[in-house]
C-alpha cells in the first residue's frame, strides 16, 4: 500500500483482467506505453487457472484458520487505529462530564434543562451529523488504498459542504425547540432553560459539519495520534474555559453552551493548523472548488443509510428513556435510565473505537484490491469486538456495586441501576461485535444493509420484547432491558450470517467502481448511470 515508484505503471502494477481493460483507454501516460504493457498483459494471460480458482476458495469464508503471522500483522495494524481512536473518544466523553458537573453547580433545573437539550441536540442534529458523515469512510478508504489521492480530498470538501447545507433545517428546527418540547409535555421550567441552551450552541453545528468529516478524512490515511493530541488539549482547555463563563462571569447555562462550541472550534483550529504545517496530507490535499458543489449522488447514497443505522440505534434509547416515564416511580426509573445511558456511552467507546478501525482497515485493503486482508480485518476485528464484549460485561457486573452511587444516593434508585447492569453487560456480548461488523458493512459500502438489520433488530424485536416484558408480563424497568438485550442478539446474529456469506473478491469489484471504474455503486447496487460515471471520474482527478 506504499507509494509506487517513479518507474512503475500506476494503472497495471498487479492489476488482474478487469484493470488491464480500464487502463487501455488511458495509455496516454508515458510511464504505460508499449513494450511493457504488452509484457504485462502477456504475464496476466499465463497466469495458471488454478489462482483464480484458489482466490475465489480463500474468500468465500470469513472465519477460517489465520496463521500466527497473519494475526501478528492484522492486530498491530487495527491497533494503530483503533487506540488513538479510543483515547479521543474517553476526552470526548470526559469532556461531556465536565459539562454536565458545570451544570450540575448551577442548580436541578440547569441540569435537567441540559441533559433535556443534550438529548433533543442528539436526536435532531448530533446523531444525523454523525452518521451523514460516515458515508465518506468508504470512498475516502477505499480511495486511499487505491491511490487516488485527489478523491480524498474532494470528498471532504463535498461532505462539509453537505453537512452545512443540513445544518440549516436543523437550526430551525432548535429554534422552535420550546414548542415541540412543550407539546410533548416536557415541563415548562425547564423547556425555558433548555431552549437557553440550545440557541447558543447554534454555532455547534458549523463545528460539528466539519469536525466529524475532518477527523473521518485523517482516519482513513491512518491520522490517528494527532486527533487525539488535539482532543486532548482541547479538553484540557475546556476545564478554565467554563470556570471563566459560567463561575467568574456567571453567565449561567449560556457560559457551558458558550464554552462547549468554543473547544469545538478550538479543535477545529488545531487540526487545520496540524495538516497545514505538518505536510502529512500533502498527497491527499487539494485546494477547494466548485466542484465540491456537484454531482452529490455518490456520496449521498451512501450517507443516507449510514446515518439511518446511527440513528435507529441512538434514538432507541430516547425512546427507552419516554417508556421509564409510563412505569410506576417514573422520577426513579427515568433517574436510573439516565445513569445506566452513562455506562453504556462509557463502554461504547471502546467498541465504536473499533469499528472505525475496521471499517478504515476493511476499506484500504479493498481499495487496494486485497479481498483476502479486507476479509482478515473482517474477521479480526469481529473478533477483537467479541473480546470486548467479554470484558465489557465483566467491567458491567463488578460496576453494579459502585456505578449508581458516583451519582445519586436513592436507595430506589440505585436498586434498578443494580438489577439492570448485568443485563447491560450481557448486551455488550452482542453490541461490541454487532457494532465492528457494521464497520466491516461501512467499509464495504454496504451500510444499506447495517440500516435494515437495525431497523429489524431494534424495532422488529427489541422494541416488542421491550413492551411485552416491561408492561405486559410485569418486569418494569428490567424487562425493558431485556428487550435491548434481544435487539443485541439478533443483530448480532444477522449481521455475522451477513459476513460469513460476504464474497470479497465481488467487493473489491465493487470497491474499483466506486473509487473510479465504470460504475457507480449506489447502495448495495450497481447501476450504469453516464452521468455518475463522468463524475466519479472527475471525482478521480487526472
Amino acid at each position: 500500500m506504499g507509494v509506487q515508484s517513479a518507474d512503475s505503471c500506476p494503472l497495471v502494477n498487479g492489476a488482474g483482467d478487469a484493470d488491464l481493460s480500464l487502463s487501455r483507454p488511458l495509455l496516454g501516460d508515458a510511464s504505460c506505453h508499449g513494450d511493457k504493457f504488452s509484457s504485462l498483459v502477456k504475464e496476466k494471460e499465463e497466469l495458471p487457472l488454478v489462482h483464480h480458482h484458489q482466490l475465489i476458495l480463500e474468500d468465500s469464508f470469513i472465519f477460517h484458520e489465520f496463521t500466527v503471522a497473519q494475526i501478528v500483522e492484522e492486530i498491530p495494524a487495527l491497533s494503530r487505529i483503533s487506540a488513538p481512536t479510543t483515547a479521543t473518544g474517553l476526552l470526548y466523553y470526559a469532556r461531556n462530564l465536565i459539562s454536565m458537573l458545570f451544570l450540575g453547580h448551577l442548580g436541578h433545573v440547569e441540569l435537567a434543562a441540559g441533559a433535556l437539550s443534550v438529548g433533543f441536540a442528539n436526536i435532531t442534529g448530533y446523531s444525523i451529523f454523525s452518521g451523514l458523515s460516515m458515508g465518506m469512510e468508504p470512498i475516502c478508504g477505499q480511495a486511499y488504498g487505491a491511490q487516488q489521492w485527489s478523491l480524498l480530498s474532494l470528498t471532504l470538501h463535498r461532505t462539509i459542504a453537505f453537512l452545512l447545507l443540513i445544518s440549516i433545517p436543523i437550526s430551525l428546527l432548535w429554534l422552535n425547540a420550546d414548542q415541540i418540547l412543550l407539546y410533548i409535555g416536557q415541563d415548562p421550567t425547564i423547556t425555558k432553560v433548555a431552549k437557553t441552551y440550545l440557541l447558543y450552541t447554534l454555532p455547534d453545528l458549523i463545528a460539528q459539519s466539519i469536525i466529524h468529516p475532518l477527523r473521518i478524512y485523517l482516519r482513513t490515511q491512518n491520522v490517528t495520534h494527532p486527533v487525539a493530541f488535539v482532543a486532548a488539549i482541547a479538553s484540557l482547555i475546556h476545564i478554565p474555559l467554563n470556570y471563566y463563563l459560567v463561575i467568574v462571569l456567571k453567565t449561567g447555562i449560556k457560559g457551558v453552551a458558550i464554552a462547549v462550541v468554543l473547544t469545538n472550534f478550538n479543535i477545529i483550529l488545531l487540526l487545520v493548523c496540524y495538516i497545514y504545517f505538518s505536510g502529512v496530507c500533502s498527497k491527499t490535499w487539494t485546494s477547494v472548488s466548485m466542484d465540491c458543489f456537484k454531482e452529490w449522488g455518490s456520496f449521498i447514497s451512501l450517507a443516507i443509510p449510514s446515518c439511518i443505522s446511527v440513528c435507529l440505534e441512538w434514538w432507541w434509547y430516547e425512546f427507552m428513556i419516554i417508556l421509564c416515564g409510563l412505569l410506576r416511580n417514573p422520577e426513579e426509573t427515568v433517574s436510573a435510565i439516565g445513569i445506566l445511558i452513562q455506562m453504556t456511552a462509557l463502554v461504547y467507546v471502546f467498541p465504536s473505537s473499533l469499528g472505525y478501525g475496521v471499517s478504515t482497515r476493511v476499506a484500504q485493503e479493498l481499495g487496494a484490491e486485497q479481498p483476502g486482508r479486507a476479509r482478515r480485518a473482517a474477521a479480526m476485528g469481529t473478533a477483537c469486538g467479541a473480546f470486548i464484549g467479554v470484558a465489557a460485561m465483566a467491567f458491567n457486573i463488578w460496576a453494579r456495586g459502585w456505578w449508581g452511587v458516583m451519582f445519586t444516593n436513592r436507595t430506589g434508585v440505585l436498586k434498578l441501576v443494580a438489577a439492570a447492569l448485568p443485563i447491560l453487560g450481557l448486551c455488550e456480548l452482542g453490541n461490541c461485535p454487532q457494532t465492528a461488523m457494521c464497520g466491516v458493512l461501512r467499509g464495504s459500502a454496504r451500510a444499506g444493509i447495517g440500516a435494515k438489520v437495525n431497523l429489524g433488530a431494534f424495532y422488529g424485536v427489541g422494541l416488542p420484547v421491550a413492551l411485552l416484558l416491561g408492561f405486559w408480563v410485569g418486569l418494569g424497568f428490567v424487562g425493558l432491558w431485556l428487550g435491548l438485550l434481544a435487539a443485541q442478539a439478533s443483530c448480532a446474529l444477522v449481521l455475522g450470517v451477513v459476513l460469513i456469506r460476504t464474497d470479497w473478491a465481488k467487493q473489491v469489484k465493487r470497491a474499483k467502481e466506486l473509487t473510479g471504474g465504470g460504475e457507480v455503486v449506489k447502495g448495495d447496487d450497481s447501476v450504469n448511470k453516464d452521468e455518475e460515471r463522468e463524475c466519479l471520474k472527475g471525482m478521480v482527478g487526472p
